[in-house]
């Protein structure tokens, strides 16, 4: 595909895709249990990059410095992030509370990067920052209420942060490897960070059922290669900054799925809502 091709498109099926995690999140839990369902995602996913990896004669790090980078940014932007999210729904934080904390993504890289990376963050894309996470609050106010259990709501504040420095760290450290083999190895820090907690916490029940089938396949396919193997090339590609702004226009697009698949009513707020993050990211993204 052309580069200049693949980087138009890049942005929207990042966010189209990425947006699909949340409809897996909310079909699995009948048939299996969060981390158990994470680590068996991460195994597969290095099953089948790998082996396009090796078809593609891509080449793998022979430092063991390029492998621990790696490792680290597997732990950060996958194990922490998607395992702390699960665990913290699972424990009682209601989805929306969850998301909307996810949403601090954004504001959290423009503070960092800075004095991490260097990258200087104009007023017209703090402006857009703060329009868009306006917009994502609006889209998933109709979404919160009920009670919020303290640890799991804190746990969901070290995945946010976990993502964000995933994303930093990437941004510095994953420039120069295949991103094949940069993903391979990023599944493989989260599939170990995140067995050991599963072997504590779990008793590892899958039910090996139809839709719990398919949407493990959407999980490896669409995210775990698709969703990340975007996500990296647009961190490469761009600003930390900018990429973490696209992440407002999930939950608009995740309520637009919720709405055509399960039927779930749409507001006129969470309308407005949609196009309130959708004009944030048009801001942010000319800063």
């Amino acid at each position: 595909m052309n580069a200049n091709l693949l980087a138009g498109l890049a942005p929207p099926l990042f966010v189209v895709i990425w947006a699909t995690g949340f409809i897996v999140a909310r079909v699995i839990p009948p048939y299996a249990e969060p981390l158990t369902f994470l680590f068996v995602r991460y195994v597969l996913a290095v099953v089948v990059l790998a082996g396009v990896a090796i078809a593609g004669g891509a080449s793998w790090p022979r430092s063991a410095r390029d492998w621990r980078n790696g490792l680290i940014a597997g732990v950060l932007l996958h194990g922490f992030y998607l395992g702390g999210v699960f665990w913290a729904v699972k424990n009682g934080l209601p989805a929306g509370i969850a998301a909307l904390v996810a949403g601090l993504q954004p504001l959290v890289t423009g503070l960092l990067a800075g004095p991490l990376l260097g990258e200087q963050v104009t007023g017209r894309r703090w402006a857009g920052i703060g329009i868009g996470f306006l917009g994502a609050s609006l889209v998933l106010l109709p979404k919160l209420g009920g009670e919020v259990p303290p640890a799991a709501l804190g746990v969901a504040f070290l995945a946010m942060f976990s993502i964000t420095f995933g994303t930093i760290w990437q941004k510095r450290t994953g420039g120069a490897l295949d991103l094949r083999v940069n993903a391979v190895i990023q599944y493989l820090g989260a599939a170990a960070v995140t067995l050991p907690i599963m072997l504590l916490t779990e008793q590892g029940r899958m039910d090996l059922t139809w839709p719990l089938l398919g949407a493990l396949a959407w999980a490896v396919l669409g995210l775990s290669i698709g969703a990340i193997g975007l996500l990296l090339f647009l961190i490469r590609q761009g600003a930390v900054v900018g990429v973490a702004t696209l992440l407002y226009l999930v939950p608009p697009v995740a309520a637009l799925m919720a709405f055509a698949i399960f039927g779930e009513t749409l507001s006129l707020i969470q309308i407005a809502g949609m196009a309130c993050a959708a004009l944030g990211v048009a801001v942010a993204s000319r800063g």
